[in-house]
């Protein structure tokens, strides 16, 4: 559950970043842009593609960590699903009655760790494709607007 809770906190992180800092941000790195006089030397265009990857670079910060966490959470299910395994034949080896429905019951409550640990680790991995993709668009956009406005600049 701690992991979960930290992923799941990690990512609503990032969705507060991406939507109030990283705008402000990416505003304020166009402003300074337009600001250069100079727009087509090598050593600007070094300087744009600097100051665009390291713009990315904190929007990309926590990708490892959120896959880390991806990874993590089926494996803390299974570890759930066998510790409940054997306390199910743990618990049916001191009862002298070896019946099949405390078994059963006892299984299916085993399992659900598994359970959990996949779901948390879909919506997880839904959510870091997601992060990569709008990183991607953002590296996109950023080059297009960047260039867009020193040609309204410009003109």
């Amino acid at each position: 559950m701690l992991v979960a809770m930290a992923l799941f906190a990690l990512a609503l992180e990032r969705l507060i970043y991406w939507r109030v800092t990283h705008r402000r941000a990416r505003r304020a790195l166009i402003d300074a842009w337009i600001q250069r006089r100079d727009h087509v030397s090598w050593s600007a265009l070094t300087l744009r593609e600097v100051w665009t990857r390291e713009l990315l670079a904190r929007l990309r910060q926590p990708l490892p960590w959120l896959k880390l966490l991806v990874a993590v959470c089926p494996l803390l299910g299974l570890l759930g699903t066998v510790t409940g395994m054997i306390q199910v034949f743990d618990s049916l080896s001191l009862s002298d009655s070896g019946q099949a429905r405390a078994m059963a019951d006892g299984v299916a409550r085993a399992t659900l760790p598994t359970l959990v640990g996949m779901a948390v680790a879909v919506v997880g991995l839904l959510f870091v494709s997601r992060l990569e993709q709008i990183i991607r668009r953002e590296d996109q956009r950023l080059h297009d607007r960047m260039a867009r406005a020193v040609e309204d600049a410009h003109a």
